[in-house]
């Protein structure tokens, strides 16, 4: 999660409360449309068992994407200079939260399902072992490494740090897969497929026919009165090589050295590998974004939720931070469950889902400095809203419309205020209405 930029080191002492006697249920405190999707706000553990209970949710989830904490021992904070969230466990504490968590997350898990955990290298090799050991070392799938920055011409005593990793592990051996490929360029096509046949104009490469490795079957026995060279045998059976050389999928050289023709225009593209360069955070680009500090690059989630799900199925995200996961599934028809216990993520999850993300210009913040607020008011978009300039704002237009917000039965002193306008998709609850005359309207249950 720690890729913004640190308010400062922490020294002081954490501590965290025993939630083992606490009762927790979740209450809907405000509902739009007919939807499985969930915001909650709150401790994802407390989160999670109440899910666990959920016999709509439990064995359900066919993809989680975390983006927790990273042990930096850190405050973050918003571009507003408003604490986001605290990073603030190190060490074992660090572990065992971790543990706790992933512990939930495999019972949620579906059997065919995948979980992928974002961490940068102070963890990533100590989470690895506890993934191994949760999930089993048998479903872990890839280590990813992506390009989170561009290059740094100050480092010291070391190279460059512009990459974090994301562990992607699997529930079982049946997990939904689908795979994944980028677009070819002009420049790799030219390298890759140099060849164009002359009575179609396909451009196409030639590869050898035969595959490393000896085979007592047919793919070892003579073909047209060849054997495969010597440790190695037909990529082909004999009956499928010959159906290829009829079709005229085969080119024969002048010395008589058959190789199979691979066409570029039979080709779905690039298969992606696990070192991802197109994939920078969105605080590090000139895109659009909603100025949390760990907001991720929105494409590499929608890359992640295209590879390990399906359309309607249940993705969740319970580190939601900005909600950048939450978007990605819902652009791709996806159900959602979001979690965070921030105040500021929430607030950035709601404006965001209300107004789309901005381009993050350099600006001059003339805003006068503000009186703090006792109260916590999740829906409050204009404490918020940056003083740009108009000609630069740059709003993404998609947004989400049909969700339920859920809170801890526990929480007091937060005000849901009821809408007193509806926009084309939804207005969120306005903070300043006066509404000690307005009704609540019924809430359904929650789905």
């Amino acid at each position: 999660m720690a890729t913004g930029n640190p308010k400062t080191k922490w020294n002081g002492e954490l501590h965290t409360s025993n939630s083992n006697n606490e009762q927790f249920s979740f209450r809907p405190v405000w509902q739009n449309g007919n939807s499985a999707n969930r915001l909650y706000f709150g401790d994802n553990v407390s989160v999670m068992k109440d899910l666990v209970k959920d016999k709509t949710v439990k064995g359900e989830i066919r993809l989680i994407y975390i983006d927790p904490p990273y042990a930096t021992n850190s405050v973050f904070q918003t571009r507003k200079q408003k604490d986001a969230y605290t990073d603030l466990l190190t060490g074992e504490h660090y572990i065992e939260f971790m543990r706790e968590r992933l512990l939930l997350m495999k019972e949620l898990l579906a059997t065919d399902g995948s979980i992928y955990v974002h961490l940068d290298n102070k963890m990533v090799f100590h989470v690895k072992v506890l993934m191994d050991e949760i999930f089993g070392a048998a479903n872990f799938r890839s280590m990813i490494t992506r390009k989170k920055c561009k290059s740094k011409n100050f480092t010291k005593n070391s190279f460059g740090n512009i990459c974090d990793y994301i562990l992607f592990y699997t529930k079982s051996a049946n997990a939904v897969w689908h795979k994944q490929f980028n677009e070819w360029t002009d420049e790799k096509i030219l390298i890759e497929y140099p060849l164009i046949e002359k009575e179609t104009g396909r451009r196409h490469k030639r590869v050898p026919i035969h595959a490393p490795g000896t085979r007592n079957g047919t793919t070892g026995k003579m073909w047209k009165g060849m054997m495969p060279p010597e440790g190695k045998h037909w990529q082909f059976t004999p009956d499928k090589l010959d159906e290829l050389d009829r079709k005229g999928e085969l080119h024969w050289s002048k010395n008589g050295n058959p190789r199979r023709k691979i066409y570029l225009d039979e080709s779905n593209g690039i298969a992606l590998q696990d070192i991802w360069l197109d994939y920078l955070d969105a605080n590090n680009q000139n895109t659009q974004t909603t100025g949390y500090p760990t907001e991720k690059n929105i494409e590499m989630l929608k890359r992640i939720i295209l590879a390990s799900s399906n359309k309607g199925d249940l993705v969740m995200d319970c580190f939601a931070g900005s909600g950048t996961t939450l978007v990605a599934a819902d652009e791709l028809h996806r159900n959602w469950i979001g979690v965070d216990i921030g105040s500021e993520s929430m607030k950035v999850i709601l404006n965001r889902f209300q107004n789309g993300t901005q381009t993050l210009d350099d600006h001059i913040n003339d805003e006068k400095p503000k009186t703090k607020s006792k109260k916590i008011d999740l829906f409050s978009d204009q404490e918020e809203e940056e003083k740009l300039p108009q000609q630069s704002k740059k709003v993404q237009q998609h947004l989400v419309s049909d969700f339920s917000i859920l809170v801890n039965g526990n929480y007091s002193g937060i005000e849901f205020q009821v809408p007193t306008q509806l926009n084309s998709h939804f207005a969120l609850p306005n903070a300043k209405a006066n509404t000690a005359k307005q009704k609540k309207p019924a809430l359904s249950p929650a789905p």
